[in-house]
């Protein structure tokens, strides 16, 4: 039977920012993710449970990410509330570069539950991050989303299949890959 996140695990959410959403991107899987992140805030917050961001600030000039325009900001449905905190990073990890784990380990939190994009990039790096530092992840995988792409044979791989390849590298090994309702059932 598939464990569950405990009452009170974080609520991590990755580079939710307006900046995914540029057409530059290209197709994307799972267009319900950002309702699914709203319901698990909603249930985080009516919880009072820790709710974390992390946002991305590129360092790049050509990136949508980069900070100092409309695109760096938050999605309204991930918009963190006065209080909530937020990690910035420069690389595809949020542990790298970043004082999370010394924060998280200080405030006493053990286990992450994982929400945001890119599936097989940052979402990914910071799974596997968090799991090989012995944090007990879950990873919310309708509320994730990414692209389709071309492997490095040149072969194109739609959106659902990259994210379905991130998910099955991750389950088991570094995390439990949960939904959206598993993290809010009532345990």
């Amino acid at each position: 039977m598939k464990t569950l996140p405990p009452p009170g695990a974080v609520l991590l959410l990755i580079d939710l920012q307006k900046a995914i959403d540029d057409p530059s991107w290209g197709e994307r899987n799972n267009p319900a993710a950002e309702a699914n992140i709203a319901h698990l805030l909603a249930h985080w917050r009516a919880q009072s449970w820790p709710v974390w961001h992390v946002r991305h600030d590129s360092v790049s000039p050509h990136s949508t990410y980069r900070a100092g325009q409309p695109l760096h900001a938050f999605k309204p449905e991930a918009e963190p509330l006065p209080g909530e905190p937020i990690i910035a990073k420069q690389t595809n990890s949020a542990f790298i570069g970043t004082d999370l784990d010394a924060l998280l380990l200080a405030a006493g939190f053990r286990a992450l539950v994982i929400a945001g994009v890119i599936t097989n990039n940052s979402v990914e790096a910071t799974v596997r991050m968090a799991g090989n530092l012995g944090f007990n992840t879950y990873l919310v995988e309708d509320g994730c989303f990414t692209f389709g792409r071309k492997d490095w044979t040149g072969k194109y791989h739609p959106a659902d299949d990259v994210h379905a390849m991130s998910l099955a590298n991750l389950d088991g090994e570094y995390c439990t890959v949960i939904t959206t309702a598993e993290a809010v059932t009532e345990r």
